[in-house]
């Protein structure tokens, strides 16, 4: 008879500690403020990964792809597990990492999940809608969202498209547009980057992407004053933390009007 109790009682506490282990991993992982972040090469990221940039990021998680294990404690570089990327030593800081670090202060507590697809060299025509880039990033994103809500998109890209500025605001649109509907979010907040002013012909496009808000509802434009590159093209690692909380700043502002 008492072979019997102590086999209930070991059957019970191994019920139960595989029940906090469950609620521990789905604590973890679960509710989650989700945000894509795409573009091209500075979007990928380029900068030095400092001694202050190498730690994990507090309460972010990196999404991998990976059925067994979606998700991890975010570490830099952060697009790592971009499906269209270039190879990895090119994968360095980005903007989406003081983005990170700065949402999750901001959200107190609530847990933040990066969704990073960007590839370095790449114009917007490779990103429309139906096309390779485009399909993955929405992809990623959907699967991503069994997880958590998507609460916005960063989005670096324009170093590819200097020469026909004039073109790119129709083309940008678009892509907002699509993303909306493809991810079932209509007011899905949305914030562009300006480029480098390290070479002349970056003014113009600079100039129009600031025209942003005022075509497309609840978007926004990342200024890049007071920034330096390594190139003339990629930001430094500084610049790249001072990029990324603008992001989030610009985030917060969109995300309080919904």
């Amino acid at each position: 008879m008492k072979r019997i109790h102590i086999l209930i009682f070991l059957i019970a506490v191994s019920s139960l500690v595989g029940c906090k282990a469950k609620q521990v991993t789905d604590t973890r992982q679960q509710p989650m403020e989700l945000y894509l972040c795409i573009g091209q090469s500075n979007m990928a990221g380029r900068a030095t990964v400092e001694a202050q940039d190498k730690d994990s990021l507090d309460n972010v998680f990196l999404y991998t792809g990976n059925e067994d294990k979606p998700w991890e404690k975010a570490a830099n570089p952060l697009n790592k597990y971009s499906t269209v990327r270039k190879s990895m030593k090119m994968q360095k800081l980005s903007p989406s990492s003081g983005f990170a670090k700065e949402m999750a202060k901001i959200s107190s507590g609530t847990q933040i999940g990066l969704i990073v697809n960007a590839k370095g060299g790449t114009s917007i025509e490779e990103w429309e809608p139906g096309d390779t880039l485009y399909n993955e990033a929405v992809n990623q994103a959907k699967k991503a969202m069994k997880y958590g809500v998507l609460k916005g998109v960063i989005w670096h890209q324009g170093e590819a498209n200097v020469g026909k500025y004039d073109k790119y605001m129709p083309k940008i649109k678009a892509l907002i547009e699509a993303l909306r509907s493809d991810l079932n979010a209509p007011n899905l907040p949305f914030v562009a980057g300006q480029l480098s002013a390290d070479k002349p012909q970056r003014v113009n496009f600079n100039t129009m992407i600031l025209e942003l808000p005022n075509q497309v509802e609840n978007t926004g434009v990342v200024t890049t004053e007071n920034t330096k590159t390594i190139d003339k093209t990629h930001f430094d690692s500084k610049s790249q933390r001072v990029l990324g909380k603008r992001y989030a700043e610009e985030m917060v502002k969109l995300i309080s009007k919904n």
